[in-house]
């Protein structure tokens, strides 16, 4: 792969979550660049997740079901083989690929500056018996200081705040320290 094409990628893909972050700041009643302030200078990892034919895939998984720790998550999917899944109404249900179009994970500092208005989504990626295959996930990540905490317009309902402030780095680290597929780390931060 060439390193333009590569660096391309990664510069669209980044401009295309902050304007994600825009559209889901206004959807709020927010000023457009009010997720984008709080979050600060973002970092980007991107994971190319290769997943071997599996001839019995009943017996792993690809990845364990999850949510994301970061704010959002932009997937690439392979484009002939379907692998991921998310949890809906209790059940697994399988994420069809579709040509020209990317994946978006809430995560789950969206789930907390929005007070729970964006939920973030519990997923895996499953193994398939006959075909490999890929996928390409760009996570937009907040600075480590960045104080997760809803505006107070989102929380002048009477209801408060749904979680305590807290901090990308303190939420890091407790999501990283548990098993992934235990309770949603946020319940750890859930004002009591």
């Amino acid at each position: 792969m060439n390193r333009d094409i590569v660096s391309s990628y990664c510069k669209q893909v980044r401009e295309l979550g902050f304007r994600i972050q825009e559209l889901i700041s206004e959807s709020l009643g927010l000023e457009k660049d009010h997720v984008k302030n709080v979050l600060g200078e973002q970092g980007q990892h991107m994971a190319v997740n290769f997943y071997p034919p599996c001839p019995e895939p009943e017996l792993t998984f690809g990845l364990p079901g999850h949510t994301d720790p970061n704010a959002l998550t932009i997937l690439l999917q392979d484009q002939s083989v379907a692998g991921l899944q998310v949890l809906k109404d209790g059940k697994w249900v399988a994420v069809n690929p579709h040509p020209d179009a990317f994946v978006i994970n809430i995560g789950d500092q969206l789930q907390a500056l929005s007070n729970g208005r964006y939920k973030s989504v519990w997923h895996r990626a499953i193994t398939n018996t006959d075909k490999a295959r890929m996928s390409v996930a760009s996570f937009l990540c907040p600075y480590d200081d960045a104080l997760i905490t809803p505006p107070k317009a989102l929380t002048d309902d009477g209801t408060g705040a749904v979680y305590r402030d807290f901090t990308y780095a303190e939420y890091y680290k407790k999501f990283w320290s548990r098993d992934l597929d235990q309770e949603h780390c946020l319940e750890l931060f859930k004002n009591k």
